[in-house]
């Protein structure tokens, strides 16, 4: 076994105890020291009864890497990276992944497999008054997943539709012999989304009707996640083994049949061109480090619950590296899918605008309203001929001076129509894949992909407030299946609101303000909590008796200055942020067939305020009611010893400074070392309390 330091521990923080290790936990199984099986047996009081455990590590790194990769990695990075500066925001994200991403993963995979419990038993094992950053984990996975889960009921939606021919979203409808005039100002993919999917009002305000197709959806979705979570990681991890391994079988395929189209490497190069100056803009750091916030998932407590179920000697050092790589590798993937197949769409729209203008310049051309010096060399007579570098030469230089209509065909400004979010997954691309021969198939191959993503990180998530509750509570650890169907039940009615027909404003209000700030804050809670109030130094040394071997000392001034400064620099920009600019909603308009952002109204407002205090309001009301007990127990304790005389009882098990000292000796970890003068007072304490029983007036 390792050397071990001195633990420090001062008089006033005498509420930290040390990380529980195999020597000392009387619960402790010999089992977890020699794998992953056998470990339903009973763990120490602390916890509950047949906690489960991972049958290999397979399991565990299919549950880690699916929770970390989700929806954002597919829809949300590439747009950051074509945004801001391709392959600078690369480096950029590379960088703070290292300073920040995976020592702040490292260490709430450390903890949760140290204490072996969620996120309220590990932060309250610490200190008591640390209690509440894991009840606020516990709100932000809820919030979270009341509207994840509607994103699933969506994929569910085009899964079902992706089983007919043509798709129903590659042509516009018809109203007798008219093309529905909605449809006809916008493209067929956009008024299949916002209307016959969504069939969205104009504004926030107006909430409209629920959407029956949606909410069978929504009861689809949220009895798969039932069913997936019905015995715990023993049920979920089976189904992980699919829904894990899928989306990369996609995005393979994605790959393969993208590289082949034409305008692929166009969309590519535009992704990755480097635009060095953006590392100067300080909203792109904020964007960058809030994307790797969120891609590893810090801070919702299902990083601790996973690796709880690890046994103590499992190298939690290399997980924190392997998961986080795996977890940009894939962003990278999905990137290099999503612009291929982008750049074929954006490319095949250029060249229909490149045909509609030889059209337009054609009959000037004819009506001689078009000097001849300022016709193009080229034949504009075949469109088909005409490449799209050499149109827009021309255009640049004559264009203007043409009468008509003509335009520019700009290949990167059809690139960057919806390419985030909800728009990149449910417009364009799935506008590209209607394009692609045998599109049925694509199409079904791409939402059940997204489908199987949202599912791996529900299952995450819902841990993220499973694990903790029953973990802190015996009555739900014994009722645990009854408080799964119960949290799900509760999760569809409460998902109801965003059913309605203005339910995607109500997802997008979620998924802005319900979890990005109070996680922030959490994150900043418990690396200061970890790095400060118990002491980095007392951490790694804990960690040092878990693994048997010293983690580099550079994660001590990383967990203590870097990224402490560097999450409480974002939750700055990001507070600043929100009072500077007043949030914002993408909203559809019905008469003009198109996007436009609007205000969120007042109440609006009020809602965002309450959903960020609510998740936060855990942290201080947990810190005041620890802090209340101790002095009640203070109180209590000063009444007791308040007699002249007392009779001691051995039968009791009342507090004295020798059951003090015994608890000190039980709590310390075989081979660590006392500090002699702290036994020294103890000593002394005893000796007082030994004359007091004696001789009362002295």
């Amino acid at each position: 076994p390792p050397k071990h330091k001195k633990l420090y521990k001062t008089e006033h923080d005498t509420s930290m105890k040390p990380l529980p290790t195999d020597d000392y936990n009387t619960g402790t199984r010999q089992s977890e020291m020699e794998g992953y099986a056998g470990e339903d047996t009973q763990q120490g009081s602390s916890e509950p009864v047949a906690r489960a455990g991972w049958n290999s590590k397979i399991e565990y790194f299919l549950a880690q890497v699916g929770f970390s990769v989700g929806l954002g990695n597919v829809w949300r990075f590439p747009y950051l990276c074509h945004q801001n500066g391709g392959g600078s925001f690369i480096l950029l994200y590379v960088l703070l992944m290292l300073v920040v991403g995976i020592p702040l993963f490292f260490l709430e995979l450390a903890a949760g497999q140290a204490i072996r419990q969620g996120s309220i038993g590990v932060w309250k094992y610490i200190s008591p008054r640390l209690a509440g950053i894991g009840y606020s984990s516990c709100v932000v996975c809820f919030f979270v997943a009341l509207y994840y889960n509607v994103i699933l009921a969506w994929s569910i939606f085009y899964l079902g539709n992706s089983f007919q021919f043509p798709l129903p979203w590659e042509q516009c409808p018809k109203q007798g012999n008219l093309t529905v005039k909605e449809c006809d100002k916008s493209t067929p993919t956009s008024y299949f989304w916002y209307r016959k999917a969504l069939d969205i009002t104009d504004s926030i305000d107006e909430v409209g009707s629920f959407n029956p197709y949606i909410i069978c959806c929504l009861l689809a979705a949220w009895t798969i996640v039932c069913l997936g979570m019905f015995k715990g990681i023993k049920s979920s991890v089976k189904v992980m083994y699919f829904s894990s391994i899928f989306p990369y079988v996609v995005l393979f395929c994605f790959l393969v049949r993208g590289l082949l189209l034409d305008g692929a490497l166009d969309g590519i190069a535009y992704m990755f061109y480097p635009k060095l100056e953006i590392w100067a803009d300080v909203q792109v750091w904020r964007q960058a480090a809030t994307q790797v916030f969120f891609a590893l998932g810090l801070g919702f407590g299902s990083i601790i619950a996973y690796s709880s179920y690890n046994p103590k000697n499992n190298n939690c050092h290399r997980d924190a590296f392997t998961v986080s790589s795996i977890n940009f590798l894939t962003s990278v993937l999905a990137s290099l899918v999503v612009f291929s197949v982008l750049g074929f769409r954006a490319k095949k729209k250029a060249l229909e605008c490149v045909a509609s203008n030889m059209k337009e310049l054609s009959d000037q051309f004819l009506s001689n309203n078009v000097d001849t010096n300022l016709m193009p060399s080229f034949n504009y007579s075949d469109p088909s001929s005409v490449a799209l570098e050499v149109y827009r030469d021309w255009f640049n230089q004559y264009g203007s001076k043409v009468p008509g209509n003509l335009t520019d065909c700009d290949l990167e400004k059809e690139m960057q129509q919806g390419v985030e979010g909800t728009g990149l997954a449910f417009i364009a691309f799935t506008e590209a894949m209607s394009l692609l021969p045998g599109s049925p198939f694509w199409s079904a191959l791409f939402f059940l992909m997204l489908l199987n993503l949202g599912l791996s990180t529900m299952f995450g998530t819902m841990e993220g407030i499973l694990a903790p509750l029953t973990d802190r509570f015996k009555t739900l650890a014994n009722n645990k299946t009854k408080f799964t169907i119960f949290s799900c039940i509760v999760g569809f009615l409460i998902g109801l609101l965003f059913s309605q027909r203005c339910g995607n404003y109500f997802v997008m209000m979620f998924d802005d303000y319900s979890a990005t700030l109070p996680l922030i804050i959490v994150v900043v809670f418990e690396t200061f909590s970890v790095s400060w109030l118990y002491g980095a130094d007392r951490f790694l040394d804990d960690i040092e008796a878990m693994l048997g071997w010293r983690p580099h000392v550079i994660y001590k001034y990383l967990w203590k200055y870097i990224c402490l400064l560097a999450m409480l620099g974002l939750l700055g920009a990001t507070t600043i942020r929100m009072f500077i600019k007043r949030p914002t909603y993408l909203a559809w308009n019905r008469e003009t067939a198109s996007e436009e952002y609007l205000e969120y109204p007042g109440w609006a407002l009020a809602v965002m305020a309450l959903l960020i205090i609510f998740a936060m309001m855990p942290v201080p009301v947990g810190l005041i009611h620890a802090v209340l007990q101790d002095r009640t127990k203070q109180t209590a304790r000063g009444t007791e010893t308040a007699g002249q005389y007392r009779i001691v009882s051995t039968d009791d098990n009342c507090e004295t400074p020798m059951t003090e000292l015994s608890q000190r000796n039980v709590l310390d970890k075989p081979g660590r070392p006392v500090d002699e003068g702290e036994i020294l007072l103890k000593e002394m304490d005893l000796l007082y309390f030994a004359t007091s029983m004696y001789f009362p007036q002295s």
